[in-house]
C-alpha cells in the first residue's frame, strides 16, 4: 500500500513510517470514535487503519453506540467546548457516563495502546483495564466554556496524554500533551485525480452549469461553518461577478442539530437558482472530489473549526481557498501565500471577488497551496506522529536509534 506513496509524500516520513513500524510490529492499536460516517474523524480512519495494517500493527476501530438523548447531550458538550452556552446537568452528565458504561461492557478495550476520539467517548477511561490510553481531541477548544471543560477534564486528566490539533487547544491537564494536526489522503477517491468524464458524471448529476465560476463551502450543515453567512458573502460577490454557489455536505449520525441547520439554509437561500445546496449520502468522495475541482473559488468560512479537512483538500488540488481565520484553518492557510483568512462575511465576498477577477493570482495561490498540503498535510505524515507519540511514552528518554 505505502508505494502508492512514493513520490507523494516527503522520503522522510516514509523512511520514519518505516522504522516505527518495525519497532511497532504485531503491538494492537485500538481506535474508539462516535461514528464510522460524516465528518473528518470517521474519514480519517478509514483510510489509516488498514495503513496500520500494512506495516504490520494490529489496528482495530470501535464505534460507541449511543440513543438520540445521548447525542443530543453530547452536540451540547461539543458546542460548549467550541465556546458556545449550553445548559448541561448533572443528569446530563450522569448519563453521558451510564452509556459509555454500556459500550465499556460490549466493546473490546483490550489494546497496547488505545486512542478515544473526542469527547463523546471520553468517560471509557474509566473503564480502562490495560494498555497505554490516549485522548484525542478533534474540535477547536481554544474558548471553551469553564464550567463543561473542567467537567470533561475530569476524564482526560486521567489519560496518559492527550493530543490536539492546535497548540492554542491545549490545556493544563497534568497528562502529556501533544500535536498532531490532521490530513488528507492522496490516493483516497476523495483526492485522487479525476478524469473529465468523471468530473462531468458528477456535474450533469446535480445539473450544475459550467458557464459561470462557481464559490464552493464543503462541509456538514453545523452553525459552525457559517453557511448562511457563506450565502450572504456570495450575495455580495454576485452583484459585481455572475457566478454559481454550491454548498455541499453529508450527515453526521452523531450530529442531531444537522437537519435543523440545512432547513435554516434552505430559508436563507430563497429558492435563488444560482444556490445549489447538496446534502449528499455518505461516502460521496467521488462527487466532493470533482466539484472541488470544477471550483474557481473554495470557501471554509467557519466560525469555530477543530481543523478543516476541506482546506487541504481544495489546496491538494490546486484551488484558491478562503477560511475563516480561527481554530486550525490558519495552519493551513498562510495568509496571501496558500489562501487567504477572513473575518467577516464582507472579508470573506471581498477575496473571493478579487480571486474570480485575477486568474493568474488564483493560479499561483492554488499551487503553492498543493506544495504546503504535500510537505504538511498527507496522510503518511499523521501516522508517523501517532505511532511516535506511542513510541515516545512507551520509551520516554530513548531514541528510536537506540532501541
Amino acid at each position: 500500500m505505502f508505494d502508492q506513496y512514493l513520490g507523494i509524500s516527503p522520503k522522510s516520513d516514509l523512511l520514519l513510517l518505516q522504522m516505527l513500524g518495525e519497532k511497532l510490529h504485531k503491538r494492537s492499536f485500538l481506535h474508539v470514535s462516535s461514528t464510522r460516517e460524516g465528518g473528518g474523524v470517521a474519514e480519517i480512519l478509514q483510510r489509516m487503519i488498514p495503513m496500520f495494517t500494512e506495516i504490520g500493527i494490529q489496528a482495530r476501530w470501535e464505534i460507541i453506540e449511543g440513543d438520540t438523548k445521548f447525542f443530543n447531550i453530547t452536540k451540547k458538550i461539543h458546542n460548549a467546548m467550541q465556546g458556545n452556552p449550553e445548559r448541561i446537568t448533572k443528569k446530563m452528565w450522569d448519563y453521558h457516563y451510564e452509556i459509555n458504561g454500556k459500550n465499556a461492557d460490549k466493546l473490546d478495550l483490550e489494546a497496547d495502546a488505545v486512542l478515544i476520539h473526542d469527547p463523546q467517548p471520553a468517560p471509557l477511561i474509566e473503564f480502562k483495564k490495560s494498555g497505554l490510553w490516549m485522548w484525542r481531541c478533534h474540535i477547536d477548544v481554544s474558548n471553551p466554556k469553564k464550567e463543561v471543560s473542567d467537567y470533561l477534564c475530569r476524564y482526560c486528566e486521567k489519560y496518559t496524554a492527550a493530543i490536539f490539533s492546535v497548540a492554542k487547544f491545549a490545556r493544563k491537564m497534568g497528562i502529556d500533551e501533544f500535536i498532531v494536526s490532521p490530513s488528507i489522503d492522496p490516493v483516497s477517491e476523495k483526492n485522487r485525480e479525476l478524469t473529465d468524464e468523471e468530473i462531468n458524471k458528477t456535474l450533469n448529476k446535480f445539473q450544475i452549469p459550467t458557464n459561470r465560476p462557481i464559490i464552493l463551502q464543503v462541509s456538514r450543515f453545523d452553525r459552525f461553518k457559517d453557511p448562511i453567512g457563506v450565502i450572504k458573502a456570495y450575495r455580495i460577490v454576485k452583484k459585481y461577478n455572475d457566478c454559481i454557489l454550491i454548498l455541499a455536505g453529508s450527515p453526521a449520525t452523531d450530529d442531531p442539530e444537522g437537519e435543523i441547520v440545512l432547513n435554516e439554509v434552505k430559508e436563507c437561500a430563497a429558492n435563488d437558482p444560482d444556490i445549489y445546496i447538496l446534502l449528499l449520502p455518505p461516502f460521496s468522495d467521488k462527487d466532493i472530489n470533482a466539484l472541488q475541482r470544477v471550483a474557481a473559488v473554495v470557501l471554509q468560512k467557519s466560525l469555530k473549526e477543530g481543523f478543516g479537512l476541506t482546506v487541504s483538500e481544495s489546496m491538494w488540488k490546486g484551488k484558491p481557498v478562503i477560511g475563516g481565520a480561527v481554530g486550525g484553518i490558519p495552519l493551513q492557510i498562510i495568509h496571501g501565500v496558500t489562501g487567504f483568512l477572513v473575518h467577516s462575511i464582507e472579508g470573506a465576498a471581498f477575496r473571493t471577488r478579487q480571486l474570480l477577477n485575477n486568474i493568474e493570482m488564483a493560479k499561483r495561490i492554488g499551487e503553492n497551496g498543493r506544495e504546503y498540503v504535500r510537505k504538511n498535510f498527507l496522510i503518511t505524515r499523521q501516522i508517523r506522529d501517532y505511532l511516535g507519540v506511542w513510541y515516545i511514552m512507551e520509551n520516554k528518554g530513548r531514541s528510536i536509534i537506540e532501541i
